[in-house]
């Protein structure tokens, strides 16, 4: 057996798990810590024939792991040594060394939270930080301190910050170990390419091939990203005896196997990987890297309650993983396709997934736990309160959680099934014949995965359905499909005849239809077609199909994918359904309401009897006899909504309106407040009363809202409004000419010049403190003038205004001396009797 780094530093590991309960151990690539710290720990006195249990964030890592070890033993899989992961598993009564996924270990920690037959769990790769690790980690450090103080917890990684998470772990002891690599040359990019990603990759990797020895890993984004560049390197020509192999999570196991195997003699591999070859595997035969700088993350909005896929910049952290896979087996290359600048700018760590995912999953399997307030344990990086909360309530609305967050029924069983929990919903939906069961099945198996007819540009999932069923069972994609979709449909079979809830459910003779069992799991993205096309979904965002198909007019979808992005999401995958159906289905959820409320656009208070989801109406009817009270308070608010100018005041009201604001302005503290602002306030008070049995602000015109507005003053206030501020004024000519108070601040006198002589002085209001303005005009009502000071324009512009005017107006009277002329209001004054 060839001798590892890691055992350089194993008699220290095991010293610090003899004496203590934790861990943490970092080593370096290549060291040996997956495979030898477990075989290692099976000899120590304190596991007393105990399991180990070691999560491994990746189906196809665990599997490697357990069948090496299993090959040390001399031994195979399911000896010994097992694994656990989704859709596989080998283990057998004489398995000691469990290699587990992540949900796995989420499972066996509900099922048993002592974990009383394991002795010790290892946490293998933990620097990646997924949801299920931090989950995990935080259970089993609850389990240890309540239940199970003699259960050891080991924290692997070969990149990590150890000193927070041993300070988790209660300052645990930290172990580091050099690791196993050779040099690794890396060749940065002289500046970033502007050529689309599948070619500046491609070119690389031909130079690659050309310059350099033995295999190529490539790393990219995502599956989509790999097919285009599989087929950009196809279609320039590979070089003799080279093969392309494709290498990402939504491959069967056995294709991911074939990818990391060694080659045939004389025959070199391109392996096109997303991050799923950063760590724990090795891929045989590699010495050259090239990496696009690039990973698909998952990143969940808690504003609107959905989740998009995100392609960032890898960390340093990630770089720095995926360069030391050049250097495994022999002295190697990494061509990174950005700048070494730029590469200083990277963060320096993966950022917890648990900042960015979707908290359903956990907010459930914390509730199971019985935990309802996240606080309650240990976490290295705690869930963001918004995102749990969003959670909390999601899983009310799927009945998965009761009102104080406690785990319902339902919601214990989805949690069984470990699936997310919109499609647990779905399936305990599914009426017990078997047809709606093993259909419930096959949706939920498709939306698990990727896209099954990723480039389909129509959105229905009954394509993906009738694809599923009528493609050859030989397609490894449809093969595990089907082969998932059995399983849950197994296990459902197994609950409904072991729990009576379930059992005693009446058959339907009618299959439910796609939209029907979808829409149990995705009650808020109910969405209702509006009249320009687009959809609004029960939680009240937006959404649009993105061309016209044939899903177009339906009145109403089931959006089971929506791309997240500014204020209307698109529609990637969607089921009809019918209103009667979302009746059905949903009844639950409906919301029969009687509304009382302000119509903006006609000014008429709207009374309706309405059935509701969430944010969709379906159905309103008007509403007879609604509660008088609410229809006067609601058409005051339509009243402040649209301002006291909405209201009908004739001239009178606007002239009362502007006198008592001018004396408000006086300075009298006792002067009742009728600024639009006071108005609006106090409507309750000086207009309710008078409002009953109106709907509209048409229906105010019934009122005298000059007398409403006057009885706001006393008597005594009246009085003194007509002395101070009065509605006309008597000119010399005799004329009583109305005052314009809509300025409260400069109340004009418009009267024709000829009317103001023999006036020596501008008139004063409110106690003589304010000089009218006046407008004088022409004999034809023209304005001349402008003035507060009338003894300053009969000194000073009368003299030019009157040669202007008699110019004009010749037949009328521009005497001389205005001061002393008679003022008159026709063409001249009368002659004098005497």
């Amino acid at each position: 057996m060839i001798r590892l780094p890691i055992e350089e530093v194993l008699p220290e590991l095991l010293l610090a798990l003899e004496s203590g309960n934790s861990a943490v151990l970092v080593a370096e690539p290549g060291a040996g810590k997956t495979t030898r710290v477990p075989l290692a720990l099976l000899k120590q006195p304190w596991l007393g024939g105990k399991k180990i249990i070691m999560l491994e964030p990746r189906r196809l890592a665990a599997r490697s792991a357990a069948q090496y070890m299993a090959r040390m033993l001399g031994e195979k899989v399911g000896e010994t040594v097992g694994y656990r992961v989704r859709l596989d598993s080998k283990v057998g009564p004489g398995t000691l060394i469990e290699v587990v996924t992540e949900g796995v270990l989420t499972r066996m920690l509900q099922e048993d939270p002592s974990l009383e037959h394991v002795g010790a769990v290892l946490f293998d790769e933990f620097h990646e930080r997924h949801l299920h690790s931090d989950l995990g980690l935080a259970l089993c450090l609850q389990a240890q301190s309540v239940l199970r103080e003699e259960l050891r917890l080991l924290i692997m990684s070969a990149t990590l910050e150890a000193e927070p998470v041993a300070a988790l772990l209660g300052d645990a002891v930290v172990i580091r170990s050099k690791g196993r690599s050779y040099p690794v040359t890396t060749r940065y990019a002289p500046m970033r390419s502007t050529a689309p990603l599948e070619q500046a990759v491609g070119q690389v990797v031909r130079q690659a091939m050309l310059e350099e020895e033995g295999d190529a890993l490539v790393f990219l984004p995502g599956a989509a990203e790999i097919r285009r560049t599989a087929n950009w390197l196809r279609g320039g020509g590979l070089p003799p005896g080279v093969r392309l192999a494709e290498l990402h999570g939504s491959l069967a196991l056995e294709q991911q196997t074939a990818a990391i195997a060694g080659c045939a003699p004389h025959e070199r591999k391109i392996v096109l990987a997303t991050s799923i070859a950063e760590s724990s595997l090795t891929v045989e035969g590699v010495r050259i890297v090239v990496d696009s700088g690039l990973s698909r993350v998952s990143r969940f909005s808690p504003r609107t309650g959905l989740s998009r896929l995100e392609t960032v910049a890898v960390s340093q952290q990630s770089a720095d993983q995926r360069r030391g896979r050049a250097g495994r087996v022999a002295p190697g290359y990494c061509y990174r396709l950005w700048t070494e600048l730029e590469h200083h700018h990277l963060p320096l760590q993966t950022r917890p997934e648990m900042l960015d995912a979707d908290l359903s999953a956990l907010a459930l399997e914390l509730a199971v736990w019985g935990v309802t307030d996240p606080a309650e344990l240990q976490w290295l990086t705690p869930p963001p309160q918004a995102a749990y909360e969003g959670a909390v309530v999601l899983l009310q609305s799927l009945n998965a959680l009761d009102g104080q967050g406690k785990p319902t029924l339902a919601g214990s069983e989805i949690a069984r099934l470990g699936m997310h929990p919109r499609l647990g919903a779905m399936l305990l939906a599914a009426e017990e014949g078997s047809e709606t069961l093993e259909k419930a099945c096959e949706l939920a198996a498709l939306l698990s995965e990727r896209d099954l007819l990723g480039a389909e540009r129509n959105v229905d999932i009954a394509l993906r359905l009738a694809a599923l069923r009528n493609t050859s069972g030989n397609d490894p994609t449809v093969h595990r499909l089907m082969t998932q979709a059995m399983q849950w449909k197994r296990r459902m079979e197994d609950l409904r005849k072991t729990n009576a809830t379930y059992s005693n459910q009446s058959k339907q003779s009618v299959t439910q239809s796609d939209g029907s069992l979808l829409a149990n799991a995705y009650p808020d993205r109910i969405a209702q077609r509006r009249a320009d096309g687009r959809y609004i979904m029960a939680n009240g965002r937006g959404a649009v199909l993105p061309e016209l198909q044939p899903l177009s007019r339906s009145p109403y979808l089931v959006i089971c994918e929506l791309d997240d992005g500014g204020t209307e999401g698109r529609i990637r995958l969607a089921a009809e359904m019918g209103l009667s159906q979302i009746e059905t289905s949903l009844s639950l959820h409906l919301k029969k309401e009687e509304a009382v409320e302000w119509d903006a656009g006609t000014q008429t208070v709207r009374a309706r009897r309405r059935v509701r989801l969430g944010a969709i109406i379906l159905s309103e009817v008007p509403l007879e006899g609604p509660d008088p009270e609410a229809v006067a308070d609601t058409l005051l608010q339509g009243i402040r909504f649209q301002g006291i100018s909405a209201l009908p005041m004739g001239k009178h009201a606007l002239s009362l309106l502007g006198r008592m604001r001018l004396m408000s302005l006086s300075g009298d503290a006792q002067w009742p407040d009728v600024s639009e602002e006071a108005l609006l306030d106090t409507l309750e008070i000086w207009l309710k009363p008078h409002v009953y049995g109106m709907k509209s602000i048409a229906d105010l015109n019934k009122l005298s809202l000059t007398q409403l507005i006057g009885d706001r003053m006393s008597w005594s206030q009246a009085r003194e409004l007509d002395e101070q501020v009065p509605t006309h004024i008597v000119v010399p000519s005799g004329s009583r000419i109305p005052v314009d108070y809509s300025d409260p601040g400069s109340p004009v006198l418009a009267v024709r010049l000829q009317e103001l002589f023999g006036w020596k002085d501008t008139p004063r209001l409110v106690k003589g403190r304010l000089p009218l303005t006046l407008h004088l005009l022409s004999p034809s009502q023209r304005p001349v003038q402008v003035t507060k000071d009338l003894a300053s324009f009969w000194e000073h512009a009368y003299f030019d205004v009157k040669k202007d005017l008699k110019g004009r107006y010749p037949k009328h009277y521009w005497p001389d001396n205005p001061y002393e002329a008679v003022a008159t209001n026709r063409t001249k004054p009368r002659p004098s009797l005497s």
